[in-house]
């Protein structure tokens, strides 16, 4: 990593002093004033175009890979989504971890503390990142095999492509805690900067690698760590350019184990959420696996469509987690309420009017990764089921990130394993049933998110959430 760092630092010390006169202060991003809705809108609309991009770059993706190398590459891509997940979601929690810890430190105006959870958390993630890689290409084989049940028809593929893309985890981890860190102080805009750079070099390169020089899934693979080292490169970049709180030199990233362990304590519920509902879909990802390649490619295309419905609370549960931590610092509560109710009608809002627009056009985003006719009709029900049925989960996700911002975030955890666990056990249990069959596949998120919005909401109306923050 020194290499890297002398390189980046040397090419950016001009860029650094062109920036010296811009107001630098933390606290020109600070929630803690103003209207409250206002300021989650204009949080969580780059958050929210972010995660657009990223997933648009996937879909892309998986419209090359369906087009151009054939529907068995498509599923061996799609098979992998709830492995590389897995180990994904580490980054995922602890950087969204640190980025509470920062936020409640600027929430305090406590400059020292919010350099000091950065440095220690930057040495943390990059750490991890280099373990869950070598984890990852060890694993690689006997997960597809024992634990995914890949058809043997495309086991090759997804193996191949798996461990292309576990060489990038580093670059994933990287990005993931400059990102974080950035949404702690309020700067939730620089994501949507390196993701738009990410998507379109990846689109780019997999109409290069797949489509035009016919490497298929390695191909696909190879533009995925590539987009994602120049994401990283350019997060560093950003953050070390654009704050002087977080201009560190090399000798200053310094170990702190307190600090760490700030992070670990609000990260470690995050990540074991987020492991919890990769394992869920896993084992729901076998039992598509078990119906033969033509479910697994329908699934896959499915998931992706998926993926749109669930981008406005997703996106809303981060900006609340940033939003509930820095007026939980600033000693706020009943700000951190107001938030709450407003956020949710923003959320119920946004999804809705995705859920419309998936139901109506839902034939022709089909036709676009070239399924065979009766993979594109599995397609076809299980979006319109989940549009539908989306909708409930919109009405309790943005809660997680106001129960992360005070430091609940074990609870979270427990939300998704029940809600996950739940989907597990009807999914095997009326899989082959006369009603339902393979459809259970899709109506399970109804038994689901169900669960999930009723033990949700009996938390956040008793008020326990507040126990601890109000002094």
């Amino acid at each position: 990593m020194s290499g890297m760092y002398f390189f980046v630092n040397s090419t950016h010390e001009k860029v650094c002093a062109l920036i010296e006169c811009v107001d630098m202060k933390l606290k020109t991003r600070t929630m803690t004033e103003g209207t409250p809705w206002k300021h989650v809108l204009m949080f969580s609309l780059p958050v929210l175009a972010g995660a657009l991009l990223q997933q648009l770059y996937s879909t892309i993706d998986s419209i090359i890979v369906g087009k151009f190398a054939g529907e068995d590459a498509l599923s061996a891509v799609g098979t992998t989504g709830s492995l590389t997940f897995f180990f994904l979601a580490v980054a995922m929690g602890f950087s969204s971890g640190n980025g509470v810890v920062v936020a409640q430190c600027f929430g305090a105006d406590d400059e020292k503390r919010v350099r000091a959870n950065a440095s220690s958390g930057i040495l943390f993630l990059m750490g991890l990142g280099v373990i869950t890689s070598i984890a990852a290409l060890a694993v690689a084989r006997p997960a597809c095999v024992y634990l995914l049940h890949v058809p043997e028809e495309i086991l090759d593929m997804t193996v191949l492509y798996f461990r292309i893309y576990a060489l990038g985890l580093i670059f994933q981890y990287g990005y993931n805690i400059f990102s974080g860190i950035l949404r702690g102080v309020g700067d939730s805009a620089a994501t949507l900067y390196f993701l738009l750079i990410s998507s379109v070099l990846n689109m780019g390169l997999d109409v290069l690698f797949v489509a035009y020089f016919k490497w298929g899934v390695a191909g696909a693979a190879i533009a995925t760590v590539i987009s994602q080292a120049v994401s990283f490169v350019a997060a560093y970049i950003y953050m070390y350019s654009r704050y002087k709180v977080f201009r560190f030199k090399l000798n200053e990233y310094q170990w702190n184990s307190r600090r760490v362990m700030d992070t670990v304590t609000v990260g470690l519920p995050i990540s074991l959420q987020l492991i919890v509902v990769s394992c869920g879909f896993t084992i729901i990802q076998r039992a598509v696996n078990e119906f033969g390649k033509t479910m697994t490619a329908s699934f896959t295309v499915g998931q992706r469509i998926e993926m749109y419905l669930n981008l406005p609370c997703t996106s809303l549960q981060t900006t609340m987690a940033t939003y509930t931590g820095q007026n939980v610092g600033a000693k706020k509560i009943d700000r951190v309420k107001e938030g709450t109710r407003q956020t949710l009608i923003i959320s119920f809002i946004m999804t809705i009017i995705i859920s419309a627009l998936v139901w109506i056009f839902a034939p022709g985003i089909i036709d676009l990764f070239g399924l065979s006719d009766e993979a594109a009709e599995y397609c076809l029900s299980h979006l319109r089921t989940i549009a539908l049925i989306n909708i409930v989960l919109s009405m309790y996700i943005p809660l997680f990130g106001v129960f992360q911002g005070t430091g609940h975030s074990l609870f979270p955890m427990i939300v998704a394993c029940g809600a996950l666990s739940t989907r597990v056990i009807i999914t095997y249990a009326l899989r082959y049933s006369p009603f339902f069959g393979r459809s259970i596949i899709w109506w399970n998120g109804l038994f689901g998110f169900g669960m999930g919005f009723l033990i949700t909401w009996t938390f956040y109306l008793s008020g326990r959430w507040k126990r601890g923050i109000e002094a």
